[in-house]
């Protein structure tokens, strides 16, 4: 079936362009509501939110720059294009999540430590709490979907810092309902909670990042080796591997065919495998196709 990643790079980058400049906006904005309410009600775990969701338009802003590197052609020096800026970009967006889970931790310890419980809860405050949270389940959620269908790397790990944000802003919540209960210390206690969303957040965007970086298989051989062997000719497929970022995956693999068959007519039908396995995942780039002839020492080393 197809998909956007099928759509020229320029149509791709643009879409996850235009995508990341909304989702700056609207967290700029979540971003000042809590934090500039958290300094007027005295409450850590809102301004410790607040700078968890600034932290979210720094990495809008690096995912602008990584899709745009990742969008220049193939030139002498890069063979294979740019396509993993991409991925050094989400690498950086995990590292801004660090430095926030250590802004926010320090900021709760100091004031555990200290005994300085000063936060001011009111109706205020859950308005704007949950009026943020609305807005950042609805972006986690476009980000989420735009980045599987887009095979995007950046936009999924956008996606999972704002979701990240999400699920810290009900942990405030829960802070705040306390505070108003009687229990001034769950503020900073709140506030230690959300740094450990923020950490679960950067190790999912650094393993998915290192996939990438690592050459992890992209498609299980399997499914390839079913689409290849489909072609006439091709009498056994193996020695599949594949790499490359979620929307750029290349291939190479071994066929065996009939060991008189003209060199012409075996070029044919590896033409016919790569035009065959790039209409079944739309996400491959590039086949290599090695043809080999089957005979008895090419079967024992397959």
């Amino acid at each position: 079936m197809a998909t956007s990643v099928e759509q020229p790079k320029e149509v791709r980058t643009k879409r996850i362009e235009r995508i990341l400049w909304i989702v700056l906006v609207l967290n700029l904005a979540v971003a000042a509501a809590k934090y500039s309410y958290g300094l007027a009600s005295h409450s850590a775990s809102m301004q410790a939110d607040g700078i968890h969701s600034l932290f979210d338009t720094l990495g809008n802003v690096v995912g602008l720059v990584g899709i745009t590197l990742a969008a220049r052609p193939a030139d002498e020096g890069h063979p294979y294009g740019h396509s993993k800026f991409e991925t050094y970009g989400s690498l950086v967006i995990g590292a801004l999540l660090l430095i926030a889970a250590f802004e926010v931790g320090t900021g709760a310890i100091e004031r555990l430590s200290t005994g300085d419980y000063t936060a001011q809860v009111g109706v205020g405050s859950f308005v704007v709490m949950v009026g943020t949270l609305a807005v950042n389940i609805a972006v986690s959620s476009c980000e989420r979907r735009a980045g599987k269908k887009l095979g995007s790397e950046i936009l999924r790990a956008d996606a999972a810092h704002t979701f990240s944000d999400a699920l810290v802003s009900i942990g405030v919540i829960v802070g705040l309902g306390l505070v108003m209960a009687g229990f001034p210390m769950a503020d900073p206690i709140m506030a230690l909670v959300v740094t450990v969303f923020i950490l679960a957040s950067a190790v999912n965007v650094f393993r998915r990042a290192f996939r990438t970086l690592s050459d992890h298989a992209r498609i299980a051989p399997e499914d390839l080796t079913v689409v290849a062997e489909g072609v006439k000719g091709a009498v056994h497929v193996h020695r599949v591997r594949t790499r490359g970022t979620e929307s750029e995956v290349y291939v190479d693999l071994h066929v065996l065919v009939d060991p008189q068959m003209t060199v012409e007519k075996a070029h044919g039908i590896g033409d016919e495998i790569e035009a065959a396995i790039k209409e079944e995942h739309p996400e491959v780039r590039e086949v290599l196709v090695h043809i080999e002839p089957d005979t008895e020492r090419e079967r024992a080393e397959a």
